[in-house]
């Protein structure tokens, strides 16, 4: 599923034609880039994409006093079906991406308990950090969203303090995890010899 897909087919459905300047302009009104990883300097690449396959079309190239030309696209018969689809599947996945962070930690056997312990209490400042900012943000923009964008926030918030609340167990079980480890709970099979592989 491709963010900066659905961002711009939805923006051209929404807005009517617009052009790329336009288009990023919506981007960073929206802060997309905080929840989402659609990337304003990203979208005129996707554009001239989304135009090749037929999904957007050039409208005109208009100019405004000194300014470059700028061309205005719109979303094409085929763009709304493709909406729809990206949409529907966006609405439908759940994401859970994998974080290599608990791959690490599972291949942590060799590191100290205490520089164990210390970096996931780095992990975890930063963390109470980014939600104390995030719920400021929540705040401060509230009167400017609608209620979809005020979920959409309370999703960032609640996501980071998911966060936060499982790297506070984190932190209280290392302890645990280092005697796991220790005792070789987990461990390579003691039946493993590489020596066996030829």
């Amino acid at each position: 599923m491709s963010s900066i897909r659905l961002f711009i087919l939805g923006t051209l459905s929404a807005s009517g034609p617009l052009h790329g300047h336009q288009i990023r302009q919506q981007a960073q009104f929206d802060r997309t880039e905080l929840w989402t990883d659609v990337q304003p300097g990203s979208l005129y690449g996707a554009l001239k994409r989304l135009a090749a396959e037929g999904l957007i079309r050039e409208l005109r190239t208009e100019r405004q006093g000194n300014r470059p030309e700028r061309t205005v696209y719109e979303i094409t018969t085929a763009g709304r079906r493709a909406l729809s689809a990206v949409r529907d599947e966006a609405l439908r996945r759940i994401v859970a991406p994998n974080d290599p962070f608990d791959l690490a930690l599972a291949q942590s056997r060799d590191i100290a308990q205490e520089h164990l312990g210390a970096v996931v209490a780095d992990r975890l400042a930063a963390l109470r950090a980014q939600e104390s900012s995030l719920r400021h943000q929540a705040v401060s923009a509230d009167q400017y969203l609608n209620e979809a964008e005020r979920m959409i926030m309370l999703h960032l918030v609640e996501r980071v303090a998911g966060e936060v609340r499982w790297h506070e167990e984190l932190l209280a079980r290392i302890p645990k995890i280092a005697a796991d480890f220790n005792d070789g709970i987990g461990g390579p099979s003691p039946d493993h010899n590489p020596e066996d592989q030829t």
